[in-house]
C-alpha cells in the first residue's frame, strides 16, 4: 500500500508545474456530499469520496483523485468508493452488462493493479475511474437510475432471513429479495451469502454468463474493500440476479436459458458420495474439451455425471471446460467467446469458494453446460473457424522471441511461438507479464481487464499439462504492440 502511495506521490512531484498543477483543486463542498434521503446511502468514512466521484465532471475527475491521494486518500479507500458509487448510479439493466461493466471490472483492474510492477501499479485504478465516468454518462442518457434506499418495511425477521431471500429468488420477486436482502447484508456471513446467491446467479444463460461474473467479483471485491459496505452491494447482486427482461416471470415458465439449470439439479443425485476423492486424470480434460465441440447443454452436463462416476476429479472435468473456453476464443476472437472464458473463471471460483456439496456439484455441471451455450451464441455471429488447440503444433512456426510473439499476437502464428515458449516457467511468467503490460497501456474497455485478468488467473489454476494451451488459445484476444497506447497511460507515465 506504502509502495502505491509512494508511486502516485512521486509523480504529482514530478508533474508539478507541468501540466495545470494540483493546488488550485477545491476542497470537496457541502452540496458535493449531499444525498437524497431516498438514494442509497453509505457509511460516513467513504460517503464524501464516492460523492466527490460522482459529481465532479469527467475531465476532471482524475485531478481530484489525485488530489485525494495526496491528502492521504489510500487506493483501499479509492477502490471502494469506486465500486460503491458505480453500484448506486449505474442501473444492471436491461442487461448484467454493458454500461454495468464499470461495476463488473472494478475487481479485474485490482488483480491487474497486484500483478503489475510498481510503474503500472496505479494504472488500473485511475482508468477504472474514468470508465465509471463514462458508464455514468450513458446511465445519465438512459434515465439517470439510481439505486434506492433499503426498505424498511415488511423486513424478515433475522432469523429467517436467508430462507426469505432464497424463496423470493426462486420466485423471481424483486421486492421481497430486496427487503430479505437488506436483512440477510446485515445478520448473515459473507460464506452464507455466497452460498445461497451462486445457485441463483448461475442457473439461467440470460446476461451470457455476467449475474456469475458479477456474485465472484463482487465477493473478492468486499473481501478487499470491507464486508461493512455490505449492504448494497447484496442488494445489488440480487436485483441484478432476477433480471430477466422481456421474458415472462421464469419461476412460471419452462424458458430454454433456464432448462438445463433445472435439470441439473436432478442430476446431481446421480452422483455418488466422495467424488472429490477421485483421482486428477489430465488425460481427460482432453475428452471433456472435445465433447464439449458439439454437445447440447443437456448433454454436456449428463457427460460430466458419467466422467466424474468412472472416477474422474472435478479438477479434470474443469481443466477441460477451461480448455474448450481458450479454443471457442482462438476460433472467433470475439465478445461471445471471450465470456464463455470470464463466465468459466467466475463459476470455478464460486465452485471453490461455496461451502455445500450438493452447490458444489450442480456449478460443475452448469459449467460444462454453458460453453455449449456460448458455442451456439458464438455460431449465431459468425461461424467459428478451425483451430484445434488441443493438436496445436508446438512453434513450427513464428518467432521465440517475445517482441515478435506481440507484433503478431492473435494470430495461429503467436498462438504456436506461445505455446512453444510456454513450456519454460520462467518463459511463460514473462509471457504473462508482457500481455499484462499491454493491457495496462493499450487496454481501452472494460472486456480487456476482465477478460485478461481472467486467463492470466486460471493459467495458474490449471494442470501443468494444460496451462501452455491454455494460454495459447486465449492469446487470441489479448493486446500487442500494434495497438496504440492510450491517452490515461500515457498521461501516468509522463508524470
Amino acid at each position: 500500500m506504502q509502495d502505491r502511495r509512494h508511486f502516485v506521490r512521486s509523480s504529482i512531484t514530478m508533474a508539478a508545474g507541468a501540466a495545470s498543477g494540483l493546488s488550485w483543486l477545491p476542497p470537496l463542498s457541502a452540496q458535493d456530499l449531499d444525498v437524497s434521503p431516498n438514494h442509497v446511502s453509505f457509511t460516513a468514512d467513504i460517503e464524501p469520496l464516492v460523492s466527490m466521484l460522482e459529481t465532479t465532471q469527467g475531465e476532471k475527475v482524475l485531478d481530484r483523485v489525485f488530489d485525494e491521494i495526496q491528502r492521504g486518500r489510500s487506493y483501499q479507500e479509492l477502490l471502494a468508493a469506486l465500486f460503491l458509487a458505480g453500484i448506486r448510479n449505474v442501473q444492471p439493466r436491461p442487461s448484467v452488462g454493458f454500461k454495468f461493466h464499470s461495476v463488473l471490472v472494478v475487481h479485474s483492474a485490482h488483480q491487474a493493479s497486484l500483478a503489475a510492477v510498481d510503474e503500472h501499479r496505479w494504472t488500473p485504478l485511475l482508468w477504472s475511474i474514468d470508465y465509471f465516468k463514462r458508464a455514468q454518462r450513458s446511465d445519465l442518457r438512459e434515465g439517470d437510475w439510481t439505486m434506492a434506499a433499503a426498505p424498511t418495511e415488511n423486513l424478515p425477521e433475522p432469523a429467517k432471513a436467508l430462507q426469505k431471500l432464497d424463496e423470493a429468488m426462486n420466485r423471481w420477486d424483486v421486492e421481497a429479495a430486496d427487503a430479505a436482502a437488506t436483512v440477510v447484508a446485515r445478520t448473515a456471513t459473507a460464506s452464507q451469502i455466497l452460498n445461497l446467491l451462486a445457485k441463483h446467479a448461475a442457473r439461467d444463460y440470460r446476461s451470457i454468463g455476467h449475474k456469475s461474473i458479477y456474485l465472484a467479483n463482487a465477493y473478492r471485491t468486499l473481501n478487499v474493500i470491507g464486508w461493512h459496505h455490505s449492504e448494497a452491494v447484496v442488494r445489488s447482486l440480487c436485483y441484478a440476479i432476477l433480471n430477466h427482461t422481456g421474458d415472462p416471470n421464469p419461476a412460471d415458465s419452462d424458458l430454454e436459458v433456464d432448462r438445463v439449470g433445472r435439470s441439473n439439479w436432478k442430476r446431481v443425485q446421480e452422483f455418488s458420495e466422495g467424488i472429490f476423492m477421485n483421482d486428477r486424470k489430465p488425460v481427460e480434460s482432453a475428452t471433456v474439451a472435445r465433447q464439449l465441440r458439439t454437445a447440447t447443454p443437456e448433454q454436456a452436463a449428463s457427460f460430466v455425471v458419467e466422467l466424474v462416476e468412472s472416477g474422474c476429479h472435478p479438477d479434470s472435468i474443469y481443466d477441460g471446460i477451461m480448455l474448450a473456453a481458450a479454443e471457442m476464443v482462438s476460433r472467433q476472437a470475439a465478445i461471445v467467446p471471450l465470456h464463455a472464458v470470464t463466465t468459466a473463471n467466475a463459476m470455478r471460483f464460486l465452485y471453490r469458494h461455496v461451502h455445500d456439496a450438493r452447490t458444489r456439484k450442480w456449478l460443475l455441471l452448469q459449467n460444462a453446460a454453458f460453453i455449449p451455450h456460448f458455442r451456439q451464441s458464438a455460431v449465431g455471429r459468425g461461424a467459428l473457424g478451425k483451430t484445434d488447440l488441443l493438436e496445436l503444433a508446438i512453434g513450427e512456426r513464428g518467432s521465440s522471441d517475445l517482441s515478435d510473439v506481440f507484433e503478431s499476437i492473435g494470430s495461429e502464428a503467436a498462438a504456436e511461438s506461445i505455446l512453444s515458449l510456454a513450456q519454460r516457467p520462467e518463459l511463460a511468467n514473462r509471457l504473462i507479464g508482457r500481455a499484462r503490460e499491454y493491457v495496462f497501456l493499450k487496454g481501452n474497455d472494460a472486456h480487456d481487464y476482465k477478460f485478461s485478468s481472467a486467463a492470466l488467473e486460471d493459467y495458474h489454476y490449471i494442470d501443468p499439462q494444460w496451462r501452455a494451451r491454455y494460454l495459447a488459445g486465449c492469446s487470441f484476444l489479448l493486446h500487442g504492440e500494434g495497438k496504440p497506447t492510450t491517452a490515461l497511460a500515457k498521461r501516468v507515465l509522463a508524470m
